[in-house]
C-alpha cells in the first residue's frame, strides 16, 4: 500500500510540473495567447492598409485626377507653361 501512495504521489508531481513548467504548460498556453493576440493587431492594421492601397489603386485606375495628383504631390511634376516656386520658412 506504502508503495501505491508513493507511485501516486510521485505521478502527482510528474503531472503538476508538466502543468506549469513542461511542454504544453500554462505559461506556454499564455504566451501563445499573447502572441496571437499581437498578430491579430498586426494584421488589422495591415488589413486597412490594403484597403487604403486599394481605394488608390482604383482611383489611379479610373480618373486622370487622381494620376496627376499622384505626379504632382509624390514626383514633383508640374504642367506645361507652369512656374513653380518653392516657399521656404
Amino acid at each position: 500500500m506504502r508503495i501505491v501512495m508513493i507511485m501516486l504521489a510521485f505521478f502527482l508531481a510528474l503531472l503538476q510540473y508538466r502543468l506549469w513548467v513542461g511542454e504544453g504548460s500554462i505559461a506556454q498556453l499564455m504566451a501563445v495567447r499573447e502572441q496571437v493576440a499581437l498578430q491579430k493587431l498586426e494584421n488589422q492594421r495591415l488589413a486597412e492598409r490594403n484597403r487604403l492601397l486599394s481605394v488608390e489603386v482604383v482611383a489611379l485606375q479610373t480618373g486622370l485626377e487622381a494620376v496627376e495628383e499622384y505626379a504632382r504631390t509624390e514626383l514633383g511634376m508640374i504642367k506645361r507653361d507652369e512656374e513653380f516656386f518653392l516657399m521656404t520658412d
